[in-house]
């Protein structure tokens, strides 16, 4: 569960509700609601959290099992579901820290967004495949490429980006996001 890893690996580095407020840019107050399970965070503020501890929001909403070989059954992916805008996150990759690897399905409602990601740590690759639908996506509020079904994108993702349905339709798109290339 978010709120639970959350608040653990807060306490594994080592920082106070308030250090992690200044570093996520969330308040402390929303920060104590999350972990004491009061308040689910849109994906923008889990976005903003999972990057500030160093991690990604699958990893912050699932206990970890190294296999090489992992089926998951459609009931049983992680999905995140934004409280506000309905915007969808599911997960269908097993989330495993050491393949640095994220295969996700994001659905966004007609006429919805995902809200503004925060940049990544340089090194991290995303590429999107759009399913169905037309997305607009805005890297770093001045860049926009609008894909339609069938269309893909990669880009680096050190850079804030947004994805947006303009439409009276569904949009789903595949994201995969690539952090092997990450020096540490």
């Amino acid at each position: 569960m978010f709120s639970s890893s959350m608040k653990k690996l807060r306490k594994q580095k080592g920082l106070t509700l308030e250090a992690l407020s200044v570093k996520s840019k969330v308040s402390k107050s929303m920060l104590s609601k999350i972990e004491r399970n009061e308040k689910q965070p849109t994906v923008k503020i889990a976005s903003q959290i999972a990057e500030a501890l160093d991690t990604s929001i699958s990893d912050l909403i699932d206990e970890k099992t190294e296999k090489e070989i992992i089926l998951i059954k459609k009931d049983n992916q992680l999905e995140f579901k934004d409280p506000v805008s309905k915007f969808t996150r599911r997960l269908l990759s097993p989330s495993l820290p050491s393949k640095n690897l994220e295969f996700i399905l994001n659905t966004i409602p007609p006429n919805e967004e995902s809200g503004i990601f925060p940049s990544h740590k340089k090194g991290v690759s995303e590429y999107i495949y759009v399913q169905e639908g037309e997305l607009e996506i805005h890297l770093d509020n001045n860049q926009i490429y609008t894909l339609c079904e069938g269309d893909s994108i990669y880009y680096e993702a050190n850079l804030s980006h947004r994805f947006i349905n303009k439409t009276d339709d569904v949009c789903s798109y595949f994201l995969i996001i690539d952090s092997s290339q990450i020096k540490n």
